[in-house]
């Protein structure tokens, strides 16, 4: 196990911060940890600010940290899923499985990123976009006819975050493989990708084939239903 001690018990200097001595403001500052416990297990939040674009993001880590093959999930804020409990997506369910399968790990990290609503369009879009997506668009067709891009997110903050960490190579629990690239091209090695599957509904299913057909998403769980229907 790599000695990680200081990480997350307050005994480490903040990102940015040493000796009293205000370096240039870019890139990710650990602001505060705190315990949080959940029906999931005990993780300590740990809050940034990303200078870059003023977002608040945090980082829920369980168990100790080890530099290599850490379980994590980049989960993309979703206020319609992860809040209200939507069924037009299959965020919420993703949350809640991440942080149960990080606690059945024993240790892991899940950076729940803002900024990232609607594929990063913004909630108030990607609210138009859905209605959009009601009256017979597919997400990213909406998201076009709305002269917006299909996927406007930067997975940036999630590896700077994961690097003032300590951790070097993960473990990834995705199904998008932009998110392995996007890690990968900001020095982050992923070690393997691990399917996040969440069984489809009548009001996502759309959407899953969607995003399977169109952006690339690995979704196979959704071969039974596509040739069953």
């Amino acid at each position: 196990m790599t000695d990680n001690e200081g990480v997350l018990d307050g005994t480490a200097p903040l990102s940015g911060v040493s000796r009293g001595v205000q370096e240039p403001r870019h890139g990710v500052t650990r602001v505060v940890n705190a315990p949080l416990p959940t029906t999931y297990g005990d993780f300590q939040a740990v809050g940034y600010l990303d200078h870059a674009r003023g977002d608040e993001q945090v980082a829920l880590v369980h168990g100790d940290i080890e530099e290599r093959g850490m379980l994590v999930r980049l989960h993309s804020e979703c206020l319609t899923g992860d809040a209200f409990g939507s069924t037009h997506c299959e965020c919420g369910p993703q949350l809640s499985t991440a942080l149960r399968e990080i606690a059945a790990e024993g240790r892991g990290v899940l950076i729940y990123l803002r900024g990232h609503e609607g594929r990063g369009i913004g909630l108030l879009a990607k609210l138009r976009a859905m209605k959009l997506q009601a009256e017979g668009l597919d997400t990213v067709e909406a998201n076009l006819a709305l002269g917006l891009p299909v996927d406007a997110r930067d997975y940036r903050v999630a590896a700077e975050i994961l690097h003032d960490l300590g951790v070097r190579s993960v473990r990834l629990l995705s199904n998008n493989p932009r998110k392995r690239e996007a890690l990968v091209r900001h020095g982050i090695t992923v070690d393997e990708q691990v399917p996040l599957l969440i069984p489809p509904g009548e009001n996502n299913l759309t959407y899953l084939r969607t995003k399977r057909e169109r952006l690339d998403h690995h979704l196979p769980h959704l071969d039974a239903v596509v040739h069953s229907s």
